[in-house]
């Protein structure tokens, strides 16, 4: 007998509310689909009978960001990993953004997920990754956790893919500000790294919110300037003075910026991704923040979005 499946396109979809806050996680990729205060999105949403559009939201590990050309070498020995960046022939954000991730425990304001990283071609090791979606008074709390049940290390690094709103309009529209120093140089082309420089005096200095505009970033910040509290915010702002920020610890050296600049003008800049990352673009060949999980390790990681 055939039977018709009536799972969302986005995978199982968890419903989270505290207070003004509601979420919605979908299994696919542990993605955050939507997040709303008070009925306003903070977070650019997609529907649950959607395939989720590129890595809008998504748990990114057991790396961030690319990989160039795929290829890194651990431990003395070379890998080649699939390119999933096929434009510019890059292997981009792990091996988790498609996985469908199990239901390990839910709350009314909270879930936890689950999925394992195996083996494989490129990456030639087990980790067991969890990830807490938490509501409270304060926003949206995200908890990564990997753990290394194999025999040998395992290069690693994590982050999370929302494209954060400020209000109505488009990223050029908005207020930005980003408490760093330095921003990492990227070719044109393939958004190699190269060097990394000072902000000040450049159209990537956004320690004081100025107006986002034109102006287009797909860059990685680092110099990040801590609070008495050991947290950094990068925030949004509409006109109105409301929108939308990230706050994390020192556990992300590094914070991605990109105003989601895309070809077709009806999906261009209609949020700003804001990537807080335990390590920059290609650490498996820079070794620059990489994280190394021995066997019977384990690593957390995590950030809070919420409205302002």
């Amino acid at each position: 007998m055939k039977t018709t499946d009536s799972t969302p396109l986005s995978g199982t979809q968890y419903t989270l509310q505290h207070g003004a806050y509601t979420a919605s996680i979908a299994s696919v990729g542990a993605t955050l689909r939507y997040l709303r205060h008070d009925d306003r999105d903070l977070v650019v949403p997609y529907d649950a009978e959607e395939i989720r559009p590129s890595f809008r939201g998504a748990v990114l590990a057991p790396w961030p960001n690319r990989v160039v050309d795929g290829k890194y070498s651990f431990n003395g020995a070379a890998h080649q990993l699939a390119l999933t960046e096929p434009q510019r022939s890059h292997a981009i954000h792990g091996l988790l953004g498609w996985v469908d991730w199990t239901l390990a425990d839910q709350a009314p304001a909270s879930v936890r997920l689950s999925a394992s990283v195996i083996p494989q071609k490129g990456y030639p090791f087990r980790l067991e990754v969890e990830v807490l979606y938490s509501l409270d008074d304060h926003g949206l709390t995200t908890t990564i956790t990997a753990a290394n049940p194999g025999p040998s290390a395992a290069p690693y690094g994590a982050s999370a893919h929302p494209y954060l709103v400020a209000g109505e309009g488009l990223v050029d529209d908005w207020t930005l500000e980003v408490p760093a120093s330095s921003v990492l140089q990227v070719t044109e082309d393939r958004l190699i790294p190269m060097e990394l420089t000072d902000v000040a005096s450049s159209h990537f200095d956004f320690r004081e919110p100025r107006l986002i505009g034109d102006t287009f970033v797909d860059h990685a910040y680092t110099g990040i300037n801590y609070d008495d509290r050991a947290t950094a915010t990068v925030s949004v702002r509409a006109s109105d003075g409301k929108g939308t920020a990230i706050t994390f610890d020192r556990g992300c050296p590094w914070v991605q910026i990109h105003t989601a600049d895309k070809p077709d003008p009806a999906v261009s800049r209609l949020g700003l991704a804001a990537e807080p990352m335990t390590c920059p673009p290609d650490a498996f060949n820079s070794g620059t923040d990489l994280i190394v999980l021995e066997p019977g390790a384990s690593h957390s990681v995590g950030w809070r979005i919420h409205a302002l």
